[in-house]
């Protein structure tokens, strides 16, 4: 069941208007319910040290610097998951939320291969991430793909397909012209064309300063950004601080 109509949909959901009803939506009253989801990246475990999560600094503008206080963001990520575990999983994972908006960082996990691990085409993987693009706006919510971010390929074996399920993200974004925010693309520019060491909690795991880039460019590009805000200030200086590549 959809939520009740804070955010007014479009016949033919693009990005464009997606823009448009988040900005239209965070200009108004009616809370909105987020839903953030996706494998380890998002999870935010581990690799973090205690630190916040990039769904964690999210919660912080939205809820806090916005103001938004009777919005609600969830995170239903769940570590080592695939984009099948996730659409198997989809009630409970993105529709029993009855979300208004839903962000997807997936596919590092996807691509791996290896003598335990069934291996996923990208043109499947392709097709999967239609299916959720479809399924998000049955539910009337803006859906947002995410690109994963860096791996550094010589330390993760099994992981060496990165750029092609990155370009998979990139494909289905635009032919179902659907928000995308390129994470990769960031970490790669960070790293200056390299995998951005100071991020990198490990081979394909961001650490504390990584998911500070994060949840700028997811807010950038869904043109969150309170003035003034304490947050963003604080995670730019986080990752400049980290910016180790010359």
């Amino acid at each position: 069941m959809p939520n009740a109509e804070p955010l007014a949909s479009d016949a033919t959901p693009s990005a464009a208007s997606d823009v448009r009803r988040l900005a239209e939506a965070l200009g108004g009253a009616a809370p909105l319910t987020w839903v953030i989801t996706g494998d380890s990246i998002t999870h935010g475990l581990v690799h973090t040290q205690g630190a916040r999560s990039y769904p964690e600094h999210l919660h912080e503008l939205v809820r806090g610097e916005l103001g938004r206080t009777r919005d609600i963001v969830i995170n239903s990520a769940i570590s080592g998951h695939r984009l099948t575990d996730i659409l198997g999983d989809f009630d409970r994972r993105v529709a029993s939320w009855r979300p208004d908006v839903v962000t997807l960082m997936i596919g590092t996990n996807d691509l791996s291969t290896g003598p335990d691990r069934v291996t996923v085409e990208p043109a499947d993987f392709a097709a999967s991430l239609g299916e959720f693009v479809d399924r998000v706006r049955a539910l009337g919510a803006i859906v947002v793909l995410q690109t994963p971010p860096s791996i550094d390929v010589p330390n993760a074996p099994g992981r060496e397909r990165i750029v092609d399920f990155v370009e998979a993200v990139r494909e289905v974004a635009a032919s179902e012209d659907a928000l995308l925010v390129d994470q990769h693309t960031r970490f790669t520019a960070i790293g200056h064309g390299g995998v951005p060491w100071g991020l990198m909690g490990d081979p394909f795991h961001p650490n504390a300063a990584g998911h500070a880039a994060l949840a700028l460019e997811l807010a950038r590009e869904l043109g969150i950004r309170p003035d003034p805000s304490r947050t963003l200030a604080l995670l730019e200086a986080r990752v400049q601080a980290a910016r180790l590549n010359p």
